[in-house]
């Protein structure tokens, strides 16, 4: 696990933006958060202190590309409540509900069926192991793919510590068009994840 910006054997002053990639990492620091490097799933471990889960989601409501969550709820693929808090107060945010998922999930019709099962407004890797910890102070993340616009090959792109996959670049190579699209509307949700500074929380 990277930890950047946070001084071993010392409490940091604000929670710590738990990210799953470096780009996530880099808007978190430009919003002003403490950071670690989490990966996928949080694979690679999880900082002490308290904590905001911050990156991108898929969206499964109908959310556009870029909106950002300030979620006030957690919940497994069940619909089952597993953190729930006022939110973070982030500006041009809204508040929303994230579902916990345990890989990632691109097709249209899951999609739809975990939205009607757990009324979640997006879904991602980190969220519910976060809340898990019992450290959760809040969740930003940005909606970066949707029903219409899927991860497609995207989606193979990073290994489970957040490094890129080699294998994830050739599935890129066979399908420029998509992954174009996919990358951009990534490099969309990114740039409002980086205005996302919640008010007396970043650092």
């Amino acid at each position: 696990m990277d930890a950047d910006r946070v001084t071993p054997g010392r409490p940091p002053a604000g929670p710590i933006a738990a990210c799953a990639s470096a780009a996530e990492e880099r808007a978190a620091r430009r919003a002003g958060f403490r950071t670690a490097r989490v990966g996928l799933a949080a694979r690679r471990g999880v900082p002490e202190g308290r904590l905001v889960s911050f990156g991108v989601a898929g969206g499964l409501n109908g959310s556009e590309v870029g909106t950002v969550i300030d979620a006030t709820r957690i919940v497994d693929e069940q619909g089952d409540v597993l953190w729930e808090g006022p939110g973070l107060g982030v500006t041009g945010a809204r508040p929303g509900t994230i579902v916990a998922a345990r890989r990632i999930v691109d097709d249209p019709l899951e999609r739809r069926r975990l939205h009607e099962r757990t009324g979640a407004d997006a879904v991602d890797l980190e969220s519910g192991v976060l809340a898990g910890t019992g450290r959760l102070d809040g969740c930003v993340r940005a909606i970066s793919d949707t029903p219409m616009e899927p991860l497609g090959p995207v989606g193979r792109l990073l290994s489970e510590k957040g490094r890129l996959r080699p294998s994830g670049l050739l599935a890129l190579a066979l399908r420029p068009a998509a992954a174009a699209r996919a990358l951009g509307n990534i490099r969309r949700a990114l740039r409002s994840l980086s205005g996302a500074s919640a008010g007396g929380e970043g650092t």
